[in-house]
């Protein structure tokens, strides 16, 4: 393909123009040139490198230090690193060639970039382990995490040239590790966008269908946005605020995860959009000017008390703060409202770079002893990570980073902050590993708790230790932090191991006394015998006293039972006898990969396939292929960590397979309506009603029924015959 340079060449320059004149932080001609001797080695790296999309490489880096200046609001440091992030890994210029021309900062930075690089092609542990190099990055440098979620919300942007199930690998990818690290950041906008980004290409059907709904009412939205304006700017603009009101429509996803919820279509998500309120102020009236716009607010409009959040008193661990109201608005209906002020708001835009800007301004160092005090909280995560096995280590860092906080006192009075349902326990381990360890019960705001209580915001904990105590396998049914779990489990590991040496040392010495040798042969065998998973189980049982002389003497007869019945049937020759495992009928139902070959299957548990859903195989260690809907709750996980073994498939032969599946029916309780809905499936669809369990309450029925149905589309007509029944309000899929 011929490419018209000269042309390129004018469009890299404009970008590049575009990318220094829109700076969130205000450069000096220090940070220009380093911003310029960055582009001009970016330049000279990527010179012969095109996209998957034929244009020229330079672009990807440019975009990326755009999002990283503009979006993301971080420095000339920052920039320069992001134009450069991926000049090691693609060319032939060095970490030592790097650090040479712009010292040890930069050259780290996009060293650290250039090891959590790409995870493609990669089995499930080299995943694993990039993405804890990718974290652990945050004890380093955490501009590289910064750096690396630009990164990828440039290439969510520019999905459309990869292939379907590139395409699903990397947004399940997206929505499975970087969006909860954009979240703990504080990148709210970001997190949106590439949670939405993710939907588009996982469940483009439901992305698009919310899309348009969401155009189709923005007339609608902007008219209601109006009449709130008119109302509330009237009794603002009397009290001397100087302030501004606009509408947002909710993130995609968002909505999207409220109608899965609820069980509820986009009709009915009544809180689809927001207005924010955002006002100027000092720092000496910025909380008193909220309270006051709260009050007029709530003064025009019913609030609704159990959805009002103040995160002005006491904001969120990543700085977040902001009033969020509920109030039935101008149309009686329920609208959530934000208060914040524009520094506030900076904060809610710009995460992690907006406590640079305003850390010297508002609230002195406060501001940066909180931020550096979470930054800790992250690392303290990762470091106490090592004795997870890797899947471990991904459920529990995403648990810890979407999780929310419960806000609890010290004896002294001191502020910590855990996440939601963390316990007393969990308290101690965060005051202190080995107060953690002694934990034995405590006293919250004055009365004695056991370990296991539910800390609640606001109590005071006072934790009671002994030095006899020390940590039990039930604590690990109760505690929620990474911590708290990673320290009981090296205790416990270490006291089995311990017990476990002690055990084979007592059955040794039985073995001897029954003249019996010691070895993996003799262990196995015993291990059959008692019904035992592990060879670990049996020394246990010798160390406990379960299993004991007795034991070893029911062992020894067995063996000569066994031994005298072999002898017996020796001389008759020995019978081959073959099991042929059934065909499966229905082999050529579906067929996977780009070949569309005929393989052997079963469908996944964690879903109900039906014929005419959207499908993907997925190869398993032991169970050969399983079939999922591409709906399945483990899809995205399975995308994420194991994308290698993810195998594109579709239908053949959908008329000639059955399956089972579950629906609830809701409505209104009245004679007859049962039989009224078994003559629509039974009669009127010729489905197999397998199953069927009502229940009434104050003239409401709610049912469960499984069904047989043969596709998709018989389905789906059951549901409209069904929706046609007098006094059924609701029908769903389970």
């Amino acid at each position: 393909m011929v490419y018209d340079t000269e042309q390129e060449n004018k469009e890299i320059l404009a970008r590049y123009k575009d990318l220094i004149s829109n700076t969130y932080r205000t450069l000096d001609e220090e940070n220009n040139k380093l911003i310029r001797k960055a582009f001009d080695v970016a330049l000279d790296a990527h010179k012969d490198q095109r996209r998957k999309s034929g244009e020229p490489y330079i672009y990807h880096p440019i975009a990326v230090a755009k999002i990283v200046a503009e979006e993301i609001g971080l420095g000339a440091t920052s920039i320069a690193a992001a134009l450069l992030h991926d000049v090691i890994e693609d060319s032939d210029y060095t970490y030592e060639d790097i650090k040479k021309i712009f010292g040890e900062k930069i050259a780290n930075i996009v060293n650290g970039l250039t090891k959590i690089s790409v995870m493609t092609n990669q089995n499930v542990s080299a995943q694993s382990e990039n993405y804890r190099k990718l974290l652990l990055t945050l004890s380093e440098d955490f501009r590289v995490i910064l750096i690396k979620i630009a990164d990828r919300l440039h290439n969510m942007r520019t999905l459309e040239s990869m292939a379907p199930e590139k395409q699903k690998k990397i947004a399940s990818e997206t929505v499975y590790i970087y969006a909860p690290m954009a979240h703990r950041l504080g990148l709210y906008n970001i997190k949106s966008e590439l949670e939405d980004l993710s939907l588009k290409y996982n469940n483009p059907e439901v992305y698009w269908d919310i899309i348009r709904k969401l155009e189709l009412a923005k007339e609608q939205r902007e008219k209601y946005v109006e009449e709130f304006k008119k109302e509330v700017s009237e009794q603002l603009n009397e009290e001397g605020i100087n302030f501004t009101i606009k509408g947002r429509a909710k993130a995609i996803s968002s909505i999207y995860r409220k109608m899965l919820k609820q069980g509820i279509p986009f009709e009915e998500v009544y809180d689809n959009y927001a207005i924010r309120i955002i006002y100027k102020s000092d720092a000496r009236n910025e909380k008193f000017l909220a309270w006051k716009i709260y009050s007029i607010v709530t003064d025009l409009y019913h609030s609704n008390p159990s959805r009002m959040r103040d995160w002005i008193t006491q904001p969120r661990a990543t700085g977040y703060e902001s009033l969020h109201l509920t109030v039935l608005g101008p149309d009686k209906k329920w609208i959530e409202v934000q208060i914040r002020s524009e520094r506030m708001d900076d904060i809610a835009e710009k995460g992690v770079a907006a406590h640079y800007k305003y850390k010297e301004g508002f609230r002195g160092n406060s501001d940066d002893r909180n931020f550096e005090k979470w930054i800790r909280e992250i690392r303290e995560v990762l470091e106490n990570q090592q004795s997870y096995s890797t899947n471990d280590f991904l459920d529990n860092i995403k648990l810890n980073l979407y999780s929310k906080e419960v806000f609890v006192f010290t004896p002294r009075g001191e502020i910590k902050i855990l996440p939601k349902n963390s316990t007393a326990l969990d308290f101690a381990f965060s005051v202190h590993s080995d107060l953690g360890m002694k934990c034995l019960g405590a006293k919250v705001n004055g009365k004695l708790v056991p370990i296991s209580y539910v800390l609640q915001n606001g109590d005071q904990v006072d934790i009671l230790s002994s030095q006899n105590q020390k940590p039990k396998a039930d604590w690990l049914d109760f505690v929620v932090t990474s911590k708290s779990k990673s320290k009981i489990k090296n205790f416990l590991n270490s006291e089995k191991s311990a017990l476990v040496q002690e055990g084979k040392e007592v059955l040794q010495r039985k073995l001897r006394h029954a003249k019996l040798n010691f070895n993996d042969e003799e262990v196995n065998k015993m291990q059959k015998f008692f019904g035992l998973k592990t060879s670990q189980e049996l020394f246990l049982g010798f160390q406990d006293g379960s299993l004991d002389a007795a034991s070893i003497r029911k062992y020894v007869e067995s063996k000569n039972v066994i031994n005298n019945l072999l002898s017996r049937f020796r001389k008759s020759p020995a019978k081959n006898t073959v099991f042929d495992e059934q065909a499966d009928s229905n082999l050529d139902m579906i067929v996977f990969g780009k070949d569309e070959e005929k393989l052997s299957y079963t469908f996944a548990k964690c879903c109900n396939v039906l014929p005419g859903d959207k499908i993907f195989g997925f190869i398993t260690i032991s169970e050969g292929i399983k079939v999922h809907n591409e709906n399945c709750p483990n899809a995205i996980n399975l995308r994420a960590q194991y994308a290698y073994r993810v195998i594109p498939a579709k239908w053949v032969n959908a008329e000639s397979f059955k399956n089972r599946i579950k629906i609830e029916i809701e409505g209104i309780d009245r004679l007859g309506m049962i039989n009224d809905i078994t003559q629509v499936i039974s009669n009127a669809m010729n489905i197999d009603m397998k199953s069927m369990s009502i229940a009434s309450n104050n003239g409401i029925f709610t049912g469960t029924i499984a069904l047989e149905v043969k596709n998709k589309s018989q389905l789906e007509e059951t549901f409209k015959q069904l929706k046609l029944i007098n006094g059924v309000s609701k029908i769903r899929r389970l």
